[in-house]
């Protein structure tokens, strides 16, 4: 674990404070767990980001003689 010196306005120090005492937790571990799920997010946004552009573009024209012609554009834009 490491220590972190954050510097807060007034307001959002003491609403922390306060939602920390309601949940019965500490200001640090709101943080440390919003930094946390922060993290897993993003970490989760690229692994995700990463998966796509791994498969490659897939061709809007007709795929190996599959008889299917290009979608309309309504059907691309429906709703």
């Amino acid at each position: 674990m490491r220590n972190v010196t954050i510097t807060l306005d007034d307001s959002t120090a003491e609403w922390a404070r306060v939602w920390a005492a309601r949940h019965r937790t500490s200001v640090s571990r709101l943080l440390g767990e919003l930094l946390a799920e922060k993290m897993r997010q993003e970490e989760g946004y690229h692994a995700a980001m990463e998966g796509f552009l791994a498969a490659g573009p897939s061709p809007l024209t007709e795929t190996a003689g599959a008889g299917r012609p290009y979608p309309s554009r309504a059907s691309l834009h429906e709703r």
